[in-house]
């Protein structure tokens, strides 16, 4: 295959636009089978570059273009802001694209072919493992999370998590197609026959209030007041109210405590509200899962771990401070919690996550293996409403739950709620962001514990390996060939002179 013969202009935006694709496989659009194919452009014009510096570049513009593509929605929020973001998440792909380019440049043999199979995969999950860093921006639009509703995707990420699902669905290169195509059907088999699947335990009632947008917080109070109330007489067992639902201190205002005890007290069941306020007992804004029930609070509370970068605080605030005058940056930063925690209540114990901290899998790993029979996530989009932004993060609600053999109970302020059970699967009907109200669902509740939650993050730590390992190999034989040019250059014949 010829390098590329294009102008410089084509050259810079062909790997731009090659890179944006994968983002068509994740909601809306929800392509899922795009997946398998979209980075395929994109290996080509790494394969086919000049040279492997022409081939990281390219890496880093792909990577660029497909940061781009999946946060574009927040344009509004952080304007040319983005731009420059996606740029520097862009350079974890520079590698890739040198390392692609490596393998497959020109006509690889078969031992080039074969490390293929396994290191073009584990180079791009490198990019994703790094960039899930949570001050980099944290694990949004993994290539994994757009299988999310692919049965057999799910079953292997209830063995490897959201990573097992990525490294297979990377494509390694048409060259190699049928050892990949064989590899992975071979895994998805074995992972389908043989990992263990969640038990049968009961079921529980369980019941979210999606509160719609309104002008003010009490406003939105009032307005999870008078939905909760329709619950009276449908026995749910636990109530869920969105992120940032209550906008008040709950410790400092007695009254509106003693209202939602009131709730509690008509509808039989536990509130699991949001506070989104300064505390009265600590200095600073928390973002709280907090538990109230029919005498008032509980004591039981988490505070967000996992904080949105920008949006809830601004990292090095004294250097990049200048981004809240460019966008909607956080003008003060929230305060950080420092433990996980499960609730209990009635018999049912429950793991509580907020909004971005969906997006980690080790969070609701965590939960599941410290007791939770069901994952809780409280979240709203309402910033983004009418972009891809609400639909791709109820979808994550699918992967926790399969991985963590769970289910899981999305419930947000503005849409999408969501509901799936412990193997990922889809209970009830969303509830999209042009609805205010409440939806009570039957959920299976399981035992047992899947790969994931027993073995953790194998799968990076193969891919690791594996890269460590190519790195030695690489490293042998480029001293060996420095040695063998050393000892020609003695060998030599020196001209006598006269």
């Amino acid at each position: 295959m010829r390098p590329w013969p294009a102008p410089r202009w084509v050259r810079m935006t062909s790997p731009l636009v090659a890179g944006a694709v994968p983002a068509l496989a994740f909601p809306e659009p929800a392509l899922w089978w795009l997946a398998y194919v979209a980075l395929v452009p994109w290996l080509l014009l790494l394969r086919t570059a000049p040279s492997g510096r022409a081939a990281a570049f390219a890496g880093w513009l792909g990577g660029t273009g497909f940061m781009l593509a999946m946060h574009h929605w927040l344009m509004p929020s952080l304007h040319v802001f983005i731009v420059l973001l996606a740029a520097l998440l862009g350079l974890l792909w520079l590698p890739w694209g040198w390392l692609v380019h490596r393998l497959l440049a020109g006509t690889p043999g078969a031992g080039r072919l074969a490390a293929a199979v396994v290191l073009v995969p584990s180079g791009w999950l490198l990019a994703e493992l790094v960039r899930s860093w949570e001050y980099l921006g944290g694990p949004w639009g993994l290539l994994g999370a757009s299988q999310w509703e692919v049965p057999p995707a799910l079953r292997l990420a209830s063995g490897g998590g959201v990573w097992l699902v990525s490294f297979l669905a990377t494509p390694r290169a048409r060259v190699g197609a049928l050892v990949a195509l064989v590899s992975v059907a071979l895994v998805t088999s074995a992972v389908w026959l043989w990992a263990p699947r969640p038990e049968p335990a009961g079921h529980t009632r369980i019941a979210v209030v999606q509160i719609g947008e309104t002008p003010s917080r009490q406003a939105r109070f009032e307005r999870g007041e008078q939905l909760t109330r329709q619950l009276a007489g449908r026995d749910p067992d636990l109530v869920v109210w969105g992120e940032s639902s209550v906008g008040y201190d709950l410790g400092s205002h007695p009254a509106l405590e003693r209202r939602l005890a009131a709730l509690s007290r008509s509808t039989g069941a536990p509130l699991l509200v949001n506070v989104d306020s300064r505390r009265g007992d600590r200095p600073g804004i928390f973002k709280s899962s907090v538990l109230v029930d029919e005498e008032g609070l509980t004591g039981q509370r988490y505070d967000k771990m996992r904080l949105v970068p920008f949006g809830e605080y601004v990292p090095a605030r004294s250097l990049l401070g200048w981004a809240t005058s460019v966008g909607r940056a956080a003008n003060e930063d929230r305060h950080r919690g420092d433990t996980p925690v499960v609730m209990r209540k009635n018999g049912l114990r429950f793991g509580p996550l907020i909004c971005f901290e969906t997006a980690f899998p080790d969070m609701s790993r965590h939960l599941a293996a410290d007791g939770a029979q069901v994952l809780t996530a409280q979240s709203s989009t309402s910033t983004f409403q009418h972009s891809w932004a609400p639909e791709q993060h109820a979808s994550l609600a699918a992967l926790r739950a399969a991985e963590s053999g769970r289910p899981m109970v999305h419930s947000t302020l503005t849409g999408v709620s969501v509901f799936h059970g412990p193997e990922g699967e889809r209970l009830g009907s969303p509830m999209g962001t042009d609805t205010s109200g409440v939806q009570v669902v039957e959920v299976p509740l399981a035992t047992g514990t899947t790969l994931y939650v027993r073995w953790g993050d194998w799968t990076v730590w193969l891919v690791l390996s594996s890269l460590a390992a190519y790195g030695v190999v690489e490293g042998v034989r480029a001293a060996r060939g420095r040695r063998s040019q050393g000892r020609a250059e003695l060998s030599t014949p020196v001209p006598a002179h006269r």
